[in-house]
């Protein structure tokens, strides 16, 4: 069978990947090369390498490390900078390659690895567990040329800790289990059984999955598309990474339900550059699957019913877990969110109707297909039938994978994971919901405190104010630039936490927060400026007090002319006081 695929080259992503790793950077004389293979602009092939933050037009170091800087697998931890100390000893400055081009350093937003403390991607693998002493040793293993895969390997395994289990990971799915039944049933009364089972997408915004699947399934179209996104890019959240490493055949089979039910023959699953160590194993999975005729032709049988799935990875660009920038990326183009409608379900890849859930969606309907509608219903709640995988990280004793019915108080989380001196739990990520003791009686469910899966927790000694100046740098980094609510009001709300952070804060900067969060959340384009001042207006109601201890009410702020004007005295070439005023520069 020659597998159906929409790529008519290597995907474009991949393409600049491989020239990423070749040339340590992505050169001009490349990025024409491919504009003329893939017959695309050069503005546009220059416009995809700016947005994704793995791609570089400048050379990076033959080692290159980059330390997440997530509140939880962070390199600021115990009262050091881990990336300053590494920098200091091999001479390196942070966001620059050493003049001799051995090593680089520099920042990387969450890379999925929060249970196992300060981490780093070295060459794209996690280097789990940093610490002092393990710096020193890496510095030594880099400063000697020692390659990567000669390095201690238990810096590179990367465990899953599953504390509790439901009913998506009590057992294991045999393979052609779920699509047997389905065959046995028929397309329509297996959606029919998705429908019934009250199945939400475990994204966080729990969009029906049954109907969306009946909307793509019946949307006019010359053909239908599976997407799995596979892009969990909250910090705080890793789940996926247990799921990809223990259920992955499960999402697979999830998937080709889908294609079974809306009439589909080609499925992509979208990974996160940071998992891009991940891929052998996925790849094996699929050709495992193919051997079994679970993917490809006549798939168990069955007359007319191809198949099969493709996997695209991602280049860093948080924004990409949005399902309309994703299916933007899967095209090759830069992960800016679509305007909606239409939506994917009738205008999707290729302006196909295309289905778009996550893994652990994708994994229940396929539970669901074998167990029944009534079994995932006999957990959660009469609103959030099922269960929800919850990603635990922060100031707890047992930091992992927890999978609880929907309904479970926040209360009942932290006891179980040890987290007996919290003072405030941050759901969803930076993106959710800043809960206080007040409210953790609240409860895991779409109609209360709805989620993605991240929990971090913060105990009594965090600085709740360093936390929320981490998130707000997070999101300026992160916004796609396309509106200006997000572009500018993101970097706006760094600006003020940072100048708050420098005793420069005024007794006006606290209304002055609260009113441009709100402008950035009612007026953005998609949903990353919608919810990326949900921390601060939630800091401001439930510990205003984080905020205003830092605030000098004496200050009264001053423009400094002098120092506004020091970028165009750089670029002119001149340090006088009248030199913006020189028009013939």
């Amino acid at each position: 069978m020659n597998r159906p695929s929409s790529f008519a080259h290597e995907h474009l992503l991949h393409r600049l990947y491989r020239i990423q790793q070749q040339c340590r950077h992505i050169p001009p004389q490349a990025m024409q090369q491919v504009a003329i293979d893939y017959q695309l602009p050069l503005s546009q092939v220059a416009a995809v390498v700016e947005f994704y933050a793995f791609f570089s037009t400048h050379p990076r170091g033959r080692f290159d490390l980059l330390f997440s800087n997530c509140t939880s697998c962070g390199y600021l931890a115990d009262g050091e900078n881990l990336l300053q100390i590494l920098c200091q000893q091999l001479q390196v400055i942070p966001g620059k390659t050493r003049a001799d081009g051995l090593v680089s350093i520099g920042e990387a937003s969450c890379i999925g690895t929060c249970d196992h403390g300060p981490s780093m991607l070295v060459n794209g693998f996690p280097v789990i567990g940093l610490n002092a002493v393990k710096l020193a040793q890496v510095a030594q293993l880099v400063a000697n040329e020692i390659p990567l895969p000669q390095w201690p390997a238990a810096w590179l395994e990367i465990s899953d800790t599953v504390y509790r289990r439901d009913l998506l990971l009590s057992e294991r799915l045999i393979p052609g289990s779920a699509l047997q039944h389905a065959l046995r049933s028929g397309a329509s009364e297996t959606l029919m059984i998705i429908q019934r089972s009250g199945l939400r997408g475990r994204g966080g915004a729990g969009f029906d999955t049954g109907k969306k699947w009946q909307l793509c399934r019946e949307a006019a179209g010359e053909t239908r598309y599976v997407v799995c996104n596979a892009d969990e890019g909250e910090p705080g959240t890793f789940k996926d990474r247990l799921l990809l490493h223990e259920q992955a055949g499960a999402m697979l089979e999830g998937m080709t339900l889908c294609a079974r039910i809306i009439g589909a023959q080609q499925g992509f699953v979208y990974l996160r550059g940071e998992y891009r160590y991940l891929l052998p194993h996925l790849q094996a999975e699929l050709e495992h699957r193919r051997k079994l005729n679970l993917l490809g032709v006549n798939i168990l049988g069955q007359i007319g019913f191809d198949f099969d799935i493709d996997i695209v990875i991602g280049a860093g660009a948080y924004i990409c877990g949005e399902e309309s920038a994703l299916i933007e990326s899967l095209e090759g183009k830069p992960g800016i969110p679509r305007i909606r409608p239409p939506f994917p379900v009738t205008h999707g890849y290729l302006a196909q109707p295309t289905v778009v859930n996550n893994i652990e969606t994708f994994i229940a309907a396929a539970q669901i297909a074998m167990h029944g509608a009534d079994w995932f219903k006999t957990s959660g709640t009469s609103t959030s039938s099922g269960s929800k995988l919850l990603s635990i990280s922060g100031d707890c004793e047992k930091p992992g994978i927890y999978e609880y019915p929907f309904g479970v108080t926040i209360r009942q989380v932290l006891g179980d994971c040890g987290a007996a001196d919290a003072q405030a739990v941050q759901i969803g990520g930076p993106a959710g919901t800043l809960l206080g003791a007040t409210e953790f009686e609240r409860t895991i469910a779409f109609d209360d405190v709805s989620t993605g899966g991240s929990v971090l927790i913060f105990g009594q000694s965090r600085d709740l104010f360093a936390i929320h100046r981490n998130f707000a740098h997070f999101f300026a980094h992160e916004s796609c630039g396309f509106c200006a609510p997000c572009r500018i009001g993101t970097q706006l709300l760094k600006n003020s936490l940072d100048t708050i952070a420098a005793n420069r804060g005024s007794v006006h900067a606290l209304e002055e927060l609260q009113q441009l969060g709100k402008i950035v959340k009612h007026q953005s384009h998609c949903g990353l400026g919608h919810t990326a001042a949900n921390h601060v207006l939630d800091g401001l109601r439930q510990f205003p007090q984080a905020f205003s201890d830092r605030l000098q009410p004496q200050f009264t702020a001053r423009f400094d002319l002098d120092q506004a004007l020091a970028d165009a005295r750089q670029v002119a070439h001149r340090d006088d006081a009248a030199a913006h005023l020189d028009q013939k520069r």
